[in-house]
């Protein structure tokens, strides 16, 4: 006899997700409904790029998941702006009485290459995705000390949404993956910072099929069987990470594609050029000719160098 997979039990938890109305988000606040958490259900209801905004996404989700016997409630604050954060953690206090899991997910878009880049498409993104994890951490943050400091046991949790863009690279994304970059840093700052008060904080560089997704990368419709794109993929692994058996599990970056979920390793030592006295530029320039003879570089940047009359470049 087949047994239903097991899902770690948040019955009692509550959670808010941002940027909850569609794709990753909504798959994240139904899954973590379905284990038995209240989800409050942030959506600023914008387009791809940050315009305008609409409840009804939000609203939409909330309805899905009290279908379903789940108790949820929508928020339309933009995360982005501090005092909005503050009021969307607010919300989760004042409606279910604690906050246990904050999800971290909401972002726009406005792809552009660097030199045709306008400051106001750098500050949009870096603000939706780099400010809009900072705000609602801040003042959740603030609210699991003072529970800490009244002496109750947390075992509450952050979960951030990088991408791969900001782990990998990705051209013309150069706003998009600096913030997703700088998001993986946040991430293991906070991590550390927040320990002491039984908070874990996690973050997820997803693939998954979604309205962002679909648009930049022109993805293919979802194949019969299992999609190693579908969000639900993603989600299974938000879910994990805020059990209470994971306590001990945190300042991790996940990058997550299909059943493949890979813990990756930041910036690590590399090869070492020493002098003991200090280098002169003229010797250590002739020390990274020996070591790299034929250059070294990124991967995939050898053939635009080279195209570009560039020196020969490898990865070292």
């Amino acid at each position: 006899m087949n047994k239903l997979p097991r899902v770690p039990d948040l019955s009692g938890k509550v959670a808010i997700v941002t940027g909850a109305g569609r794709g990753l988000g909504r798959s994240h606040a139904l899954a973590l409904a379905r284990a038995g958490a209240k989800v409050v259900v942030n959506d600023l209801g914008a387009g791809l790029g940050g315009e305008g905004a609409d409840p009804a996404p939000a609203q939409q989700v909330v309805e899905e998941i009290r279908a379903e016997g789940g108790e949820a409630s929508a928020n339309g604050e933009n995360v982005a702006d501090f005092a909005g954060a503050e009021r969307l953690v607010r919300q989760a206090l004042d409606e279910f009485g604690r906050l246990d899991i904050l999800v971290n997910n909401a972002g726009i878009l406005r792809d552009r290459m660097l030199v045709n880049m306008t400051e106001e498409e750098w500050d949009a993104v870096i603000a939706v995705h780099l400010k809009g994890h900072f705000a609602p951490t801040r003042h959740a943050a603030a609210y699991w000390r003072e529970r800490a400091k009244a002496g109750d046991e947390l075992r509450a949790r952050v979960v951030n949404t990088s991408s791969p863009s900001g782990v990998f690279g990705n051209v013309g994304q150069a706003n998009y993956g600096a913030a997703k970059a700088g998001i993986a840093g946040f991430t293991i700052i906070v991590a550390q910072e927040l320990q002491r008060y039984g908070v874990t904080v996690n973050c997820l560089a997803p693939n998954a099929r979604t309205r962002m997704t679909e648009e930049t990368f022109a993805l293919s419709e979802p194949p019969q069987g299992f999609d190693p794109l579908d969000p639900a993929n993603v989600s299974a692994v938000v879910v994990a990470l805020c059990a209470d058996e994971a306590q001990a599990i945190t300042g991790q970056v996940f990058h997550v594609w299909g059943g493949a979920v890979n813990v990756l390793r930041g910036w690590s030592a590399g090869r070492l050029l020493e002098a003991p006295q200090g280098w002169d530029p003229d010797a250590l320039l002739g020390e990274l000719l020996a070591r790299f003879p034929e250059g070294v570089a990124p991967p995939g940047m050898i053939a635009g160098m080279q195209a570009a009359g560039g020196r020969s470049l490898q990865a070292g």
